[in-house]
């Protein structure tokens, strides 16, 4: 099975973590990965986005325009990407953040309130791993446990003490896309 994702958002906001936390899983489970990020001079603040492939066989290209799944956290990014969504694909967004939803109905769209999750949690940092959870929450792509192996190998060993908090993000955000999806 391939996935292709684009997750977008300002910078700052943790996308090009989630994409590369999400690659770095996909390396545990011994997928084939691409992890492309784009991002403006400004960084934080600025707009960034990468593009995550996982995949069973071999990544022809890393450069793609359609998307299985995107993910969004600020209303620019959703505006940009909806209409690269592939008809029966998925828009994970995060509600606090955008106001104006997707409109298409031949995809499913999964808000979630990832930033009011994150506010409740303490830590507006986690927001990105709220919308990580809640996208392995709805999309089997890869195991919870493998995304907390990438997580142990991407986060500086210094901010270790911080990997029980990402788990209890990420099951908080698959807590809150499944019940959107089955509501």
């Amino acid at each position: 099975m391939t996935y292709e994702i684009i997750f977008a958002g300002f910078g700052g906001q943790g996308v090009l973590s989630m994409g590369q936390v999400l690659a770095y899983a996909g390396l545990v489970e011994k997928k084939e990965v691409s992890w492309m990020p784009s991002y403006g001079p400004e960084m934080r603040g600025g707009t960034a986005n990468c593009i995550v492939i996982v995949s069973d066989k071999r990544i022809s290209s890393p450069i793609i325009s359609q998307f299985d799944v995107v993910v969004a956290l600020n209303q620019p990014s959703l505006d940009k990407f909806e209409s690269q969504v592939k008809p029966g694909g998925t828009i994970i967004f995060d509600s606090t953040n955008i106001i104006i939803p997707p409109t298409r109905n031949d995809i499913t769209v999964i808000p979630i309130p990832a930033s009011e999750a994150a506010v409740q949690m303490n830590n507006t940092k986690v927001m990105n791993m709220i919308v990580l959870g809640g996208l392995l929450g709805v999309k089997n792509i890869l195991s919870f446990d493998s995304v907390m192996d990438a997580l142990k190998k991407v986060l500086p060993e210094r901010y270790h003490h911080l990997l029980p908090l990402n788990k209890e993000a990420l099951l908080r955000g698959k807590d809150l896309a499944t019940a959107k999806v089955h509501a």
